[in-house]
Formats: structure tokens, C-alpha cells, sequence
């Protein structure tokens, strides 16, 4: 009995400079298409992605905070107003919480408006973090509106958003 040859819809391939069996999501690419067929044109690669719309980042919302009213103030969303480069935009989120077991701030939620993944990232806390603070970098893909949520352990959702200006945009990569 021979051995049962996997399919190539497994995401699996074989390079053939090399003959051995590659994984993951080159491989799928390659699974998919086939590296001559790639090489000679056989594929059109779109050179943008689809972006959020007011409407998807309005409904991302409401994923987060079902019907809570949403309340501006107690959060601080410090991002640059103009930026040259969207590949990597600092942000600063601080909530004026007390942080005690009884009033604390349980995560911070990032969005925006026009990336393909409108919800960029959480952040979940707890007591013991001592302040409700988060530094990072996100990709922005054009000039858009970032909006920060912050959940606390009562319920209550908070707010704070601002416009962002981008001269390069990123996150032009296709989202699957």
C-alpha cells in the first residue's frame, strides 16, 4: 500500500530548490497558486485593502460595549495630530482611575476608523497594575479618527478619540 499524498489545499508545499516540505502561510500562498504560476504573472496582486467605514467602527463599538452608554472624559488619548509615517504611531492611553478593587479600570480598548481591522487592540487590567496606563505603537493607514475606550469593573465605558493626520500611510497589506 502506498502512503497517502497530503492535498495541496492543506497549505503545504514543496520547494523545489531545496526538496523538503514547507508550512505555514508562504506556504499557503504557494499551495494555493504555485511559484511558476506566481513568477509568470498568472496572479494579480491588489496594491490596496479595503478600509473601515464610520459605520464598521460604530458597530466594532458596540461589539465592546453592548448598550452602555458611552461617556466622554477620565480618559487621556495622547497621539500625535500629524504624523509622518503610519507605520508606527505612538499612543499613550491614560484613565484618572483609582485602581482598588472596588472602582478599577478592567481594559482599554483601541480602535480606528479607516485600517481593515478597525479594532486595534485590548488591554486588560486589573488592581494590581496600580494605574490604568498604556504606551504602544499602532500602523494607521491614512488620516482617520483613533478612538480609546476604557471598561471599568462597574460597568461603565469612557471615552476619548481624536483625528489623526498621516502623510505615508500604512496597513496597505490585503486582510484574510
Amino acid at each position: 500500500m502506498t502512503p497517502r499524498r497530503p492535498e495541496r489545499s492543506e497549505a503545504k508545499s514543496r520547494d523545489l530548490f531545496v526538496r523538503r516540505r514547507k508550512t505555514g502561510p508562504s506556504a499557503a500562498l504557494r499551495a494555493t497558486i504555485g511559484r511558476r504560476s506566481f513568477l509568470a504573472g498568472a496572479v494579480t496582486v491588489v496594491p490596496f485593502a479595503a478600509q473601515a467605514t464610520p459605520e464598521v467602527l460604530a458597530a466594532v463599538i458596540r461589539e465592546v460595549t453592548g448598550d452602555a452608554p458611552l461617556r466622554e472624559g477620565r480618559v487621556t488619548l495622547d497621539i500625535p495630530p500629524l504624523v509622518e509615517n503610519g507605520n508606527a504611531v505612538p499612543l499613550t492611553v491614560k484613565v484618572d482611575s483609582p485602581m482598588t478593587d472596588d472602582d478599577h479600570v478592567k481594559a482599554i480598548h483601541v480602535f480606528n476608523e479607516k485600517n481593515p481591522q478597525p479594532h486595534v487592540f485590548n488591554a486588560w487590567l486589573s488592581p494590581a497594575n496600580g494605574q490604568a496606563r498604556i504606551a504602544t505603537r499602532i500602523k494607521l493607514a491614512d488620516s482617520q479618527k483613533v478612538v480609546a475606550i476604557a471598561e471599568t469593573s462597574k460597568g461603565e465605558f469612557w471615552s476619548a478619540h481624536t483625528d489623526v493626520i498621516v502623510t505615508i500611510a500604512a496597513c496597505i497589506e490585503d486582510v484574510t
